[in-house]
């Protein structure tokens, strides 16, 4: 099968919709397809993946305004060309939002099915960022998701949400965790001793560090006794959380095994941000071995099973938050207790696992394609 997978970030970006369209490349590649990435260019003076195991195609692009880690896709002839001399057979749009329309536009043109993988609550960014504008951001996906031949979801959440605003076709499709990269024997007693030298409780948040990730909500856990807030990861909300949380240590972006061994040296994982359309970080928390504290809301709902685990929070409230970590601290046999069960919950949710069930969905929308032609 040749497949083209376009994506509005793809690494050296450090996010889940570049994550899960490497991981797709990967498995394809795996599988004795033929993809080929169509990607924004990453930022000047940046270094491609040198891990990415098909061709990438860049375009031109430029930062987002007030954000510049994430960048913009320009207009450009390059993406109708790779579709054209591919010779696709479908075309996966990952998080379409600016080139993903483009792609989907292009391949309509040339009769391509195309898939779409629903990431990014833009509804809820909307919000976040402008106070206002959800019904123009429902407007928008609808338009763009209703064009495809399928939509994948990456959570019941996620789904509901797609077919209660009237986007058709949509399926589930979860995403896949690194078990042999993300997994408790990583645990490095030297970090730990550097990071809380007085033997404190280690609370960490993995993520990007922006406004609708609300981290700000650690504020209250920061103030517990014997407890170190450690964030990882990079953003332009960092500057402002350096000062709300007081005693965090802030280890910037990390990736691979150095972020496997960070996540396994800590006691319990913390998520704050309630717009999450799956969470990736909690699954590779969970993986790791450690009790979760997420909000009660979007994907974490598929990943935490409450009171098993971890514990449900109710979104945006500080003090639950602060409450749940007071309560993992207080009790090392309920932490471990969660962290076996989390482990255990993940263990079959490889990307090779729901990689396979990704070609199944293309499969499936190549036979009604031919169906719809032979009729």
């Amino acid at each position: 099968m040749r497949v083209v997978i376009v994506t509005e970030s793809f690494p050296p970006d450090v996010n889940g919709v570049a994550h899960c369209a490497l991981q797709t490349a990967r498995h394809l590649v795996d599988r004795g397809h033929a993809p080929v990435v169509v990607a924004p260019a990453p930022a000047p003076g940046s270094k491609p993946d040198a891990d990415a195991p098909c061709p990438v195609v860049h375009v031109p692009s430029l930062p987002l305004p007030g954000y510049s880690q994430v960048r913009i896709a320009l207009p450009s002839r390059r993406l109708a060309a790779t579709l054209a001399e591919h010779r696709a057979d479908v075309v996966h749009l990952a998080s379409p939002f600016v080139l993903g329309v483009r792609g989907m536009a292009v391949a309509a043109r040339l009769g391509i099915p195309a898939v779409a993988v629903y990431q990014t609550d833009l509804a809820g960014y909307a919000r976040t960022y402008m106070g206002a504008g959800e019904a123009a951001a429902w407007r928008r996906i609808r338009s763009v998701h209703g064009a495809a031949d399928l939509t994948l979801a990456p959570s019941s959440a996620s789904l509901r949400d797609l077919t209660t605003h009237g986007v058709p076709r949509v399926e589930l499709w979860p995403r896949g965790v690194d078990t042999e990269r993300f997994r408790p024997d990583r645990r490095d007693e030297a970090l730990r001793r550097e990071l809380a030298p007085n033997g404190e409780l280690i609370v960490g948040y993995v993520g990007r560090l922006a406004p609708e990730k609300q981290v700000e909500l650690l504020a209250g856990a920061c103030g517990l006794e014997g407890v170190r807030v450690v964030v990882v990861g990079d953003g332009p909300s960092r500057p402002g959380l350096e000062q709300v949380l007081p005693g965090a240590v802030f280890l910037g972006r990390r990736t691979g095994d150095d972020l496997a061994r960070v996540f396994a040296s800590l006691d319990a994982f913390v998520h704050t941000g309630p717009f999450e359309t799956f969470c990736q970080t909690v699954q590779e928390a969970m993986a790791s071995g450690l009790p979760v504290v997420a909000p009660a809301a979007g994907g974490p709902l598929d990943l935490v099973a409450h009171g098993r685990t971890g514990l449900l929070v109710p979104p945006r409230d500080a003090s639950a938050v602060r409450d749940a970590v007071r309560a993992l601290a207080a009790d090392a046999g309920l932490r471990a207790a969660f962290g076996v069960a989390g482990r255990a919950t993940v263990e079959g949710r490889t990307w090779a696992a729901v990689g396979d069930q990704l070609i199944g969905h293309y499969a499936h929308v190549l036979a009604g394609r031919r169906t719809a032609v032979a009729a």
